[in-house]
């Protein structure tokens, strides 16, 4: 057996010496258990389940701007002879994630929330540096790939809770779940990847207080020393510094802005929720495509996304999501998902919902850490079979089943005129009249007061700055 175990050792150091590569921006050695053909695999293979879970956003000026920009930084980055792929992926969450391959996404929130091209082009280089730093290969499945998974595997994860805390914010962190290591290296590659291609990397500084204040907007500022993300605020002071360094190391300057230009281009975006993609009023989700709706359980968290929409109380101790069901009958939608999931039935029973045939499921997961236990009304309504799937473990079940009930059986046709024709708020650039402030400029635009300081936020202003006549700025409308 000491034999075998010494035998064991060194075959491991072998094996873990052999995995060793060049970071390519570094230029050290490193344990990387993935090749770069694994890493590109698993790039091409998390793309369309991606672009599926949050669609992409139909603005084929924007789709062009980042995939020109992107493709410029990437030549100058540590790591240009891969291939990389630029989307803006149609959510309202301000975010910008890369996935191993270079696979780099930002989202129409965030793209509403830049001000200038400068900003853009910091951020995007923050995202290229993931990517040429092998960040997310080292963090494998762990970072933007298990979120993925949460709409296919999510009643695998025993963890309920870390659902409940993190897939469920509202406000989704800039960056995803890198160390505080990656993500300084990723700033500091941001502003020398956009000084590179000729913007001033000042401005990537500027859009970290931003971010800041919609985490506070939104009561989700987080301590330093709790977050694995630099707090935005530090960022803003070591960015600056950084911009500084590298405009004296390009001896560059009249480095670009771009402010009106950027401000153009995204005059006419969807701003927030996309009514056409359902919405929430007043604890009822309404489709007004697919005209349905159903309430959500008080004080229930809930994220909606193309593929599926998912609820869960703030302790995270139980799910509820609502998607489309395989099959060609109610029957085979049943059978199908116990497979898909690995559930074994315990019981079904054939119901009406206001007047639809539904089939409602009991069937259970047993996993090492205890039973999971679901109830699950697969309901044809418009040609379609839903499924609205409650989750929670076998010792809690009796306590959510009425609350999972109530929302599947009040599942019914969407008939208000007001609510199907609803429609998204926009993005609308005006240019201001005379020299006046921020505050006086968006009431004169008709903003109302309750909105004021949402919108300074959006403009990355203070209400009290003083704009001057002919100046541009964004207000909100329909």
């Amino acid at each position: 057996m000491k034999k075998l175990s010494i035998t064991c050792l060194v075959t491991g150091i072998f094996m873990l010496f052999n995995s060793c590569s060049t970071n390519p921006v570094t230029g050290k050695k490193e344990v990387m258990l993935m090749s770069e053909e694994q890493e590109l695999a698993m790039g091409q293979q998390a793309d369309p389940q991606i672009v599926a879970q949050f669609g992409m956003y139909e603005n084929p000026t924007l789709q062009r701007f980042i995939d020109e920009k992107g493709q410029q930084m990437a030549a100058v980055s540590h790591r240009s002879n891969i291939k990389y792929d630029f989307k803006i992926v149609d959510s309202p969450v301000i975010n910008a994630f890369a996935v191993p391959g270079g696979y780099v996404y930002f989202t129409r929130g965030i793209m509403a929330h830049f001000n200038n091209e400068a900003q853009f082009a910091g951020v995007l280089g923050h995202e290229i540096g993931h990517v040429a730093a092998r960040h997310s290969a080292q963090q494998q499945s762990k970072s933007v790939l298990s979120q993925v998974g949460l709409i296919a595997g999510m009643i695998m994860v025993p963890e309920l809770a870390q659902f409940g805390n993190e897939a469920m914010q509202g406000l989704g962190l800039l960056f995803l779940k890198f160390g505080r290591d990656d993500e300084r290296e990723s700033d500091r590659l941001g502003v020398e990847y956009s000084t590179k291609i000729g913007y001033d990397a000042d401005e990537m500084a500027d859009f970290f207080l931003t971010l800041q204040r919609k985490q506070q907007e939104s009561g989700q500022a987080i301590p330093t020393f709790m977050s694995t993300h630099p707090d935005p605020g530090d960022r803003y002071n070591t960015v600056q510094e950084l911009a500084t360094q590298w405009k004296k190391k390009e001896n560059a300057t009249n480095l670009e802005v771009g402010r009106n230009s950027y401000l153009r281009m995204i005059d006419g975006m969807v701003y927030g929720e996309d009514p056409k993609q359902g919405f929430v009023e007043n604890q009822i989700f309404y489709h007004p495509e697919l005209k349905f709706q159903f309430p959500i359980p008080n004080g229930w968290k809930y994220m909606n996304s193309p593929q599926v929409f998912q609820m869960s109380p703030e302790d995270g101790k139980a799910l509820m999501n609502l998607t489309l069901a395989p099959g060609s009958s109610l029957e085979d939608a049943a059978r199908q998902t116990l497979e898909a999931y690995k559930l074994t039935a315990v019981e079904s029973k054939n119901v009406s919902v206001n007047g639809n045939n539904a089939l409602a499921l009991v069937a259970d997961q047993v996993q090492e850490q205890g039973t999971i236990r679901t109830l699950t009304y697969f309901i044809q309504y418009g040609g379609n079979i839903y499924s609205i799937m409650g989750i929670t473990t076998a010792n809690d079940f009796n306590n959510y089943f009425n609350t999972f009930s109530n929302t599947m059986t009040n599942f019914k046709q969407l008939t208000d005129s007001e609510k199907i024709n609803r429609q998204p708020e926009r993005i609308r650039i005006k240019t201001v009249a005379q020299n006046t402030t921020l505050q006086q400029a968006l009431q004169s635009f008709g903003m109302k007061n309750d909105r004021l300081e949402e919108i300074a936020v959006l403009n990355g202003m203070q209400l009290s700055d003083r704009l001057d006549k002919g100046m541009l700025i964004k207000v909100v409308s329909k």
